[in-house]
């Protein structure tokens, strides 16, 4: 079952939001690169001064791909708005994220932005978290971050490449996919992941997204 006809339009009706002389974060995944393709339209019809800010270099290239430009998060002060996905949504609205590795710089673009908007297809959406969690990682703090998730009934996995080399981030740190199972407090397990010394982000998110786009089937979709 396809969901494509759905995200592109949302991501469509999303760009209602978006207004000129906006920073834009640009997330990560199949949601956000449809987002930015639409994106790139809008500003060519309305001439939008507009500028993105990336979460990776994926999302950069086809921004810059679209004629968009870009600045890095260190470069700005404040971002209006934030496009991305979620790999999952519970039902407190909080998200997962992470399964492409840009988790840090995701958060960093949330901590920022005055407006969230989250897409993701009705798959994502669960009653309680129960796929793992990616934890980015010093790579020095593997095995005392590994350690520790055990103590917190957490089984730790080293997110690798096919040919089993360990999969680095973008900002040089390893990934560890953590499976507590079903998670009914989000909340809290965030808060002790990230006391973990070497821990340099959980993809449990505490800011929750202001507006949530549900892609249904055949060009349908939900707002939440």
């Amino acid at each position: 079952m396809s969901y494509d006809s759905a995200i592109k339009a949302l991501s469509n009706d999303a760009l209602k939001f978006v207004k000129d002389n906006y920073v834009i974060g640009l997330g990560s995944g199949r949601a956000a690169t449809t987002l930015v393709k639409s994106l790139s339209l809008l500003i060519k019809e309305k001439k939008y001064n507009i500028i993105g800010v990336p979460t990776s270099l994926q999302i950069k290239l086809i921004a810059q791909e679209n004629n968009i430009p870009i600045v890095e998060s260190d470069q700005i002060s404040h971002i209006d708005l934030v496009f991305d996905g979620a790999d999952q949504i519970d039902s407190q609205n909080f998200v997962i994220k992470g399964g492409g590795g840009a988790l840090l710089r995701e958060n960093i673009l949330f901590s920022l932005a005055k407006k969230i908007i989250v897409m993701a297809d009705k798959t994502k959406f669960v009653k309680n978290f129960t796929r793992t969690v990616p934890v980015e990682v010093h790579p020095l703090a593997r095995n005392s971050v590994t350690n520790t998730i055990q103590k917190f009934g957490g089984k730790s996995t080293l997110r690798s490449l096919d040919r089993g080399y360990p999969f680095f981030t973008e900002n040089g740190n390893i990934i560890l996919d953590c499976d507590f199972g079903t998670i009914k407090n989000p909340k809290t397990l965030t808060q002790k992941i990230n006391q973990i010394p070497g821990v340099m982000e959980s993809g449990i998110f505490l800011r929750k997204p202001d507006v949530i786009y549900k892609a249904k089937t055949d060009g349908e979709f939900e707002i939440i």
